[in-house]
């Protein structure tokens, strides 16, 4: 099934329209990439990802990329500062005049602040959406991605196979493992998500934020964004 296919058409979503941040919050491999596509292909806003715009970095070689190479080997965030860096400029992109999604970002207090003045500045509102999934899920998950290195497609082993094993089905090359993915790795960022990010839910909620939970541990992804959009268009 192509990802229209999957994604409901029927209504029109409030939040066209109305310039917005819709955050998608969780921990790693909660599936907020996925979410955020079928959220992009729906209401015609764009994904903001702070893990593509370091993944760019790396892939091209510069100073940025190769300082989070390095941090991401060891398991360790990338600091605050840059990430806000990032996130600020690419909001000043006209694409974002209509809102905008936010995916993985903010990951800690600080982030939040930063980012929360900057969007009542901007006079955006915030929508906190939270991705709630079993650890053991999580690993499970993560630990079987593979990646195109030429296309950047991924699959998962148990969820998006693809048709050959270990071979990109767009063309062909042989599929790796990120740095990240790896189950050490995974392992850590949990250990970090558990004690700087997830008490953002309870900075997010204190805030005045609207924050809607979502159970995706068992639900295939289309439901988990059919439960998402009932709660964007309440």
């Amino acid at each position: 099934m192509g990802l229209a296919a999957a994604i409901p058409q029927s209504g029109t979503p409030e939040f066209i329209g109305v310039r917005r941040a819709l955050i998608l919050f969780g921990s790693p491999g909660s599936g907020k990439g996925t979410q955020s596509k079928f959220l992009v292909e729906r209401l015609g806003i764009p994904q903001i990802s702070t893990g593509d715009m370091l993944r760019e970095h790396i892939q091209l070689g510069d100073e940025i990329g190769l300082r989070v190479r390095e941090l991401m080997r060891a398991g360790s965030l990338v600091s605050d500062e840059l990430v806000n860096k990032l996130v600020e400029e690419r909001l000043k992109q006209q694409d974002t005049d209509r809102g905008f999604i936010l995916d993985g970002y903010p990951r800690t207090l600080h982030q939040a602040d930063v980012m929360s003045a900057l969007l009542d500045r901007l006079k955006i509102g915030q929508l906190v959406i939270h991705l709630v999934v079993d650890y053991n899920v999580i690993i499970a998950r993560i630990s079987g991605r593979r990646q195109c290195p030429v296309c950047g497609t991924l699959y998962n082993a148990t969820s998006k196979p693809p048709k050959v094993a270990g071979v990109c089905d767009l063309d062909g090359s042989a599929l790796v493992i990120r740095e990240d993915d790896r189950e050490s790795v995974v392992r850590e960022r949990l250990d970090a998500y558990e004690q700087k990010t997830r008490p953002l839910l309870d900075h997010f909620r204190q805030a005045g934020r609207k924050v809607i939970e979502i159970d995706a541990s068992t639900l295939k992804p289309e439901g988990v964004f059919e439960r998402i959009l009932e709660q964007v268009q309440a």
